[in-house]
């Protein structure tokens, strides 16, 4: 069994991978840094606010009435077990909620029945059988999650006790799976994707095949309808199921769906060498930036069916941008970088961290966004859960707060890339980075300001290459080395090799200077508007910052200089132009009171 802590992606050393990510501990933020303080927040408010909303709305009660500890009824969707079940992966990347881990591993086996099946709703028997309803029943997108935790068990703490028997609970689900559906077995897909990518880090971790072979057969079988031809609303397209895979040439459908189909195709692609496969999923990535994703990096413009439009239709506050659909487009987009080392990809990563992830949580830690406006008019009524006006403690389908615990507790692992021979750099924050015999601190208040230097504290003696990124909305980046500048961008990364020493410094300059964007012409929701950012960030007009005016009368003059403002009290770099006193993060809005806001902000006429 392979037990090397690394974190949730690890291709085998056959697989087509241009990257290779690094041991767990290789990246360590700093907590007072951007993302670190978001690690730190996760573990010090959002992880325990998720386990004790577990036990609020009745989601380990539902197990505990499998094993007869709990006498009452099901509550929340058939699917309810995955909240525990991204929870606890988030508890074994954090590293820190050993109890919760342990009892929560004990309560699973207990609850698992003889054959492997472990799905509360449908054991307890609220409705007909076990996978009598795959295109709704989540069976297989469940049993994925609780593969998730235990994969990252497994690699976070392998001979943990509590780890070892969440390991063999989830094989046994796995086997049934296999058994079940594998090849010679019932022809089916789940309604929701998401088991293939586990059952592919499933294989990583353990060396067994046919979770990989499930995988790439479930797959394969994708598109070919086999969910029924009465799907959701009449349309196969919204389960991905009206044509395969590897012929797809748009994203379509349910967006959380689609992309994590898109991530599971990539984890096989590699794995079995399939490169067809490989340029189907980058074609279709080519789709969704191209005319479907907003400009926070959000995608999903339609509230029914939480799903794509069409090419272009993107309305600012009619997008519901899903946060797992931004968590999964930005796992998607870490499985194209491994395997292709295209830096559009990395680039991709930050603009949703930096902006559709991050708006999804509070301040707090404690509270959190379903749906991600552009707009929020003035009058929203908020009536709708998945997209009030302020951030909620929970919903009734509460996918989006464990899966942001789980990509938080382990988003260092997605910061750098390397071994032996060097090191890429990705995501840039304070901290420090070991790879291949050699540790760099780095220092820097990136987003913020622009400059990232890198020392050296430790270091072979051997030539190694030290990759840095520069981002596309960066022009005129300057890296220097112990003060020497040097001037070439190949692709996007800046390439250095060399026999590094102990203390060799090395300054890397992003000019951010704050830029207007306009709408693509074909967006014809936001035609004759205009958003500001700066770096990787999205900022946006906010109540709070133009008290008493009436938010659909604001209009932006183009000409206007746009000035840094450093002193406004809830963000370090603030955005100031005529007629508005601030303009901040997107990230940032709604933690300030209910009110209007907007990105896209029309233009003098």
């Amino acid at each position: 069994m392979h037990t090397t802590s690394f974190g949730p992606v690890v291709p085998t050393d056959r697989a087509i991978s241009a990257l290779r990510p690094l041991p767990a501990d290789a990246v360590r933020f700093d907590p007072g840094g951007l993302l670190g303080g978001w690690q730190r927040r996760n573990r010090a408010a959002t992880l325990p606010h998720c386990v004790e909303q577990l036990h609020r709305h009745g989601n380990l009660d539902n197990l505990r009435r499998v094993t007869g500890d709990f006498d009452g009824p099901h509550r929340g969707y058939w699917f309810a077990d995955t909240d525990v079940h991204k929870t606890l992966e988030a508890a074994l990347w954090d590293g820190g909620f050993p109890s919760f881990v342990a009892e929560t591993a004990q309560l699973l086996a207990k609850a698992q029945d003889p054959d492997g099946y472990l799905v509360s709703y449908f054991q307890a028997g609220e409705r007909h059988r076990q996978w009598a309803e795959l295109p709704s029943s989540h069976e297989m997108y469940t049993a994925g999650h609780l593969v998730q935790a235990a994969v990252a068990g497994a690699r976070r703490a392998p001979h943990d006790p509590a780890a070892q028997q969440l390991l063999a609970v989830a094989r046994r689900f796995a086997d049934l799976l296999v058994e079940r559906f594998g090849a010679g077995g019932e022809e089916a897909v789940d309604g929701h994707p998401e088991v293939e990518t586990a059952l592919v880090e499933l294989f990583r971790v353990t060396g067994h095949r046919p979770y990989l072979q499930l995988a790439a057969v479930l797959v394969e079988r994708r598109g070919h309808g086999l969910l029924g031809p009465e799907s959701r609303f009449g349309q196969r397209a919204y389960y991905q199921d009206h044509v395969p895979v590897r012929d797809a040439t748009e994203v379509t459908g349910h967006v959380v769906r689609q992309v994590y189909l898109l991530a599971g195709a990539v984890d096989v692609a590699v794995e079995t060498g399939d490169s067809t496969l490989l340029r189907a999923a980058e074609r279709l990535w080519d789709s969704a930036l191209e005319s479907k994703t907003y400009l926070t990096g959000g995608q999903g413009s339609r509230h029914r069916d939480e799903a794509f439009g069409d090419p272009y239709e993107l309305p600012p506050d009619r997008a519901y941008a899903e946060t797992c659909a931004a968590i999964g487009s930005f796992h998607w987009a870490w499985r194209l970088l491994l395997a292709t080392g295209r830096a559009r990809y990395a680039d991709e990563m930050e603009r949703l961290l930096f902006n559709g992830i991050a708006a999804s949580t509070a301040q707090s830690g404690t509270a959190f966004f379903y749906s991600n406006p552009l707009q929020l008019r003035t009058g929203h009524d908020g009536s709708d859960e998945d997209a009030p006006g302020a951030r909620l403690p929970w919903y009734r389908c509460a996918c989006c707060p464990p899966n942001l615990a789980r990509l938080m507790a382990s988003l260092h692992t997605y910061a750098a890339t390397g071994g032996e021979h060097g090191l890429q750099l990705h995501l840039y924050a304070p901290g420090t980075c070991t790879a291949g015999g050699h540790t760099i601190s780095v220092a820097t208040e990136y987003p913020w300001d622009e400059t990232v230097t890198l020392t050296f504290t430790q270091a072979t003696g051997d030539p190694w290459t030290l990759t840095l990124r520069v981002p596309s909305w960066c022009a005129g980046a300057r890296v220097s080395v112990n003060g020497a500048p040097l001037s070439f961008v190949e692709d996007g990364w800046v390439r250095l090799e060399r026999v590094w020493k102990a203390g060799d410094r090395v300054e890397l300059v992003l000019p951010m200077p704050p830029r207007l964007v306009r709408p693509h012409p074909r967006v014809d929701a936001v035609r004759g508007t205009a958003a500001l950012a700066r770096g990787p960030i999205v900022y946006c007009l906010e109540h709070a910052d133009v008290p008493g005016r009436y938010f659909e009368d604001l209009y932006l003059d183009p000409e206007a200089p746009i000035e840094l403002r450093r002193d406004h009290p809830l963000t370090p770099v603030a955005l100031s132009v005529r007629d508005f006193a601030a303009l901040v993060p997107y990230f940032l809005w709604a933690n300030r009171g209910p009110g209007p806001m907007r990105v896209w902000i029309p233009l003098l006429p």
